[in-house]
């Protein structure tokens, strides 16, 4: 399936746990293999982390946080010309393909 949802887009969580619906964030990394999709600050994640030596250089041992893959579909991409969160649309102009709005018809490229 062709994901509609690039890297540095803006995206509004529509499901999940109470602290991260709602919220909005940049993506930062697209897995269209996995169908998932890594937001800037949400669903973050907790590990454990031993200290580990690896080529003279140590590794810091602790908590660590990080933020874990979501599904792409509960997303969805928030328009930049009306701020909210929409389906996408794919314009085709000869070679062109531009992603556009549902709601506006503003093009996101």
């Amino acid at each position: 399936m062709k994901v509609k949802i690039k890297k540095g887009d803006t995206v509004e969580i529509i499901t999940g746990g109470r602290e991260d619906k709602g919220k909005r964030g940049e993506v930062l990394k697209v897995l269209p293999d996995e169908n998932g999709i890594v937001v800037l600050g949400i669903n973050i994640r907790k590990k454990h982390q031993r200290q580990v030596q690896t080529q003279g250089r140590n590794l810091r041992p602790g908590i660590i946080e990080f933020e874990a893959p979501m599904d792409i579909s509960n997303v969805m991409l928030v328009c930049p010309s009306c701020k909210k969160p929409t389906r996408v649309a794919i314009k085709r102009d000869g070679e062109n393909v531009q992603r556009m709005c549902k709601e506006c018809q503003a093009l996101f490229d």
